[in-house]
């Protein structure tokens, strides 16, 4: 399985960003996708993820402000990011096939990152 993010880039407190993953393989529909981030400086901390049957999971910091969704038939799982903040800045990586668990930063697979910067 291979994961490509895109979508990072910069905006103000308050806008919006959506990032996609885009994964290739045929049993994306059958796993897990997570998001995660990373700060500088700072550890991997786990940002939404969302089940093959669509349940989905948030950080307590970015519930209600972002929503995870996916797209089977494109193999793309997408992160809607609204009202940012500038502690929202950071490397986000999207991750597939959870080892133990889907807020658990142990994925099998993992995308190259994107950055998003949000000023203040």
């Amino acid at each position: 399985v291979q994961l490509q993010a895109s979508g990072g880039g910069l905006v103000q407190a308050g806008g919006s960003l959506r990032l996609s993953c885009a994964a290739s393989g045929r049993t994306f529909g059958y796993y897990t996708m997570g998001w995660f981030r990373q700060a500088p400086g700072k550890e991997r901390e786990f940002v939404a993820a969302i089940t093959y049957t669509t349940s989905t999971y948030y950080s307590d910091s970015v519930k209600g402000r972002f929503t995870i969704s996916r797209d089977n038939a494109k193999n793309t799982v997408y992160l809607q990011m609204n009202s940012l903040k500038p502690e929202d800045t950071a490397v986000y990586y999207c991750a597939t096939n959870p080892k133990i668990g889907p807020t658990h930063p142990t994925y099998n697979y993992w995308g190259q990152g994107t950055l998003v910067t949000v000023s203040s």
